[in-house]
């Protein structure tokens, strides 16, 4: 199996303002991520994961070279309350119910 899933970890009082981005860039047409999810902590108020799936690495990689991709991560890194975090990750094993 391949697969690649990007991570970011991020704190946020803007909250909606991000949701909003999130649905703009999707609105701008599809980009290479498969699928996309917000999650919140429920440990860490105010902590967001945003986990994003790729075919690939190389696709991943391909995407965050785009121009929108930029745009739209400077643009939340101003929505933030500190740098994200994140985490790159292989795919080794993926299941649903």
């Amino acid at each position: 199996m391949t697969g690649f899933v990007q991570i970011i970890e991020f704190q946020s009082s803007r909250l909606d303002d991000l949701k909003k981005l999130v649905e703009e860039r999707r609105e701008q047409g599809p980009g290479s991520a498969l699928r996309g999810t917000i999650t919140a902590d429920r440990d860490r108020p105010g902590t967001y994961l945003n986990i994003v799936e790729f075919e690939s690495a190389e696709a991943a990689a391909e995407n965050s070279n785009r121009p929108e991709t930029q745009e739209m991560a400077a643009k939340m890194a101003e929505l933030c309350d500190g740098p994200p975090k994140f985490y790159n990750l292989d795919l080794i094993e993926s299941w649903e119910a």
